[in-house]
């Protein structure tokens, strides 16, 4: 796994430091929409008044600067000559590019494009021209790649680290391997369910309004999952593939009462999460409040009202209450304390053993009781501003589930038969972790923050350069 991983991040940094030199990283789109329109008299296509005119019927007055047989480009200096006929100016140009429609001001004149252009490259370099060729055609495989990578990155160096750690310490040989897969793979996803908790206190994901805010208008009416609902789906997700592994150590032989205990767990996972999913649907939501829709609708048009004055009691029939604008979803809440309760009192081979569960165990109930917190304050005072809330409960949520996540990888045979080996007790590995989690959280949020200051400065840079 280590080789695999360290062979995709190395062709991902060679592609990218090839798309840099080679000049085909993307760019803004008013130079594109420029280069184009020097490049193709057709590309892109150029809407005017007068076509909007002559599309409804209406003859147009001027006449289009494409009938001409020359200067077809709007960039050329011929549509700017005393050609176009008296008041030609001021047709609003409109240029649609990639599915997007730009205004005339928005693009760059061929001066501009032609001195931003000409500007020196900082890597000056440039590859055969078969080999650009071969690089054009297949920008978008590239880019596809680029993406899926950049968003995994992560999750392959978290893979590669364990994977060197097991490696050298020698963990998980033999018939151990199947324990030891349990414990780090479902210690790791509450690691990053942890992260990703942390991630949403500090602010991203705000664009989804998943970091405790309100969806910004420029998101668009088009439907995205909530944040409740992504989690959800990965507990049913958990649950359904689990559920045909957790016999795997002991395959072709009996079933124990511990296997049996093991698939309650699953199960519990498939239905927790089936049922978080049908609460974060908008349509289902709507199915259960027929009752009081129709309820309102008869009191419109005369009919028998219903037992609840509306109008008395303050209320709009038609207007959705404050709190359907933020999601408030216990169940993936409840599963993991759920998880924590039964795994704190889960008995184990040996005294350590059965304290590092239960040290676990209680982070992560404390980790979902932290959430329902949070969602008691979000009921009480819902969110009005774009910006991230920010409750502080989310803080000892993420430092439960991180820290719960890492105890629960420790928990493993292999791991513990290490430590019994070396003399050291359960609350070795409880204090040692207590203090890297407190690290770990304020590297990410660092993190955070210098990519927003660079994200800030690059804006600052494209508007200067504009």
């Amino acid at each position: 796994m280590g080789w695999i991983a360290t062979i995709i991040v190395g062709a991902h940094v060679f592609l990218h430091l090839l798309d840099r030199a080679t000049g085909f990283a993307k760019k803004d789109v008013r130079s594109r929409v420029a280069y184009r329109g020097l490049r193709s008299p057709m590309s892109p296509r150029i809407s005017t008044a007068g076509d909007r005119r002559m599309a409804s019927g209406v003859p147009s007055p001027h006449r289009p600067s494409y009938d001409s047989g020359h200067g077809t480009d709007r960039l050329t200096e011929s549509l700017r000559s005393s050609s176009i006929s008296e008041g030609a100016e001021d047709i609003p140009f409109r240029v649609e590019e990639d599915g997007q429609s730009f205004d005339e001001e928005d693009l760059l004149s061929q001066d501009e494009f032609l001195a931003r252009e000409s500007r020196p490259s900082r890597w000056n370099f440039r590859l055969p021209g078969v080999v650009m060729g071969i690089f054009r055609r297949g920008r978008k495989a590239f880019r596809l790649w680029y993406g899926i990578v950049d968003r995994v990155i992560l999750l392959l160096g978290f893979a590669t680290f364990c994977t060197g750690v097991a490696t050298f310490a020698r963990f998980f040989e033999g018939h151990a391997i199947f324990g030891g897969l349990a414990h780090w793979i479902k210690g790791g996803v509450f690691f990053w369910i942890g992260i990703f908790t942390l991630g949403r206190w500090s602010g991203s994901f705000g664009d989804l309004g998943w970091a405790w805010n309100i969806r910004p208008r420029s998101a668009g009416r088009k439907w995205k999952p909530s944040a409740e609902f992504v989690e959800s789906a990965l507990i049913f997700f958990y649950g359904s593939t689990n559920i045909f592994l957790e016999h795997l150590g002991g395959w072709g032989g009996d079933w124990s009462a511990q296997d049996l205990e093991h698939i309650s767990i699953t199960v519990l996972f498939i239905g927790g999460g089936l049922c978080g999913m049908l609460i974060e649907s908008s349509k289902i939501r709507d199915l259960l409040n027929t009752t009081a829709s129709e309820a309102t609708e008869s009191d419109e048009t005369g009919q028998e009202a219903p037992h609840v004055d509306i109008e008395k009691d303050g209320m709009q029939g038609s207007k959705a209450p404050d709190n359907y604008g933020v999601s408030l979803n216990p169940i993936p809440a409840l599963v993991i304390i759920l998880l924590g309760i039964m795994m704190s009192s889960h008995h184990q081979h040996s005294m350590i053993s059965t304290m590092v569960h239960k040290q676990w165990g209680n982070l992560l109930v404390g980790g979902g009781l932290a959430r329902g917190f949070t969602y008691v304050l979000m009921y009480l005072k819902p969110p009005r501003s774009v910006l991230p809330s920010r409750p502080p409960t989310e803080l000892l949520a993420s430092f439960g589930l991180i820290s719960g996540g890492i105890i629960f990888m420790a928990s493993s045979s292999d791991t513990v038969e290490g430590m019994e080996n070396n003399g050291l007790d359960a609350m070795f590995m409880y204090t040692v972790t207590m203090g890297l989690v407190g690290i770990l959280m304020a590297w990410v949020l660092f993190l955070l923050a210098l990519k927003g200051w660079a994200v800030r400065r690059e804006t600052v840079r494209m508007a200067t350069r504009a």
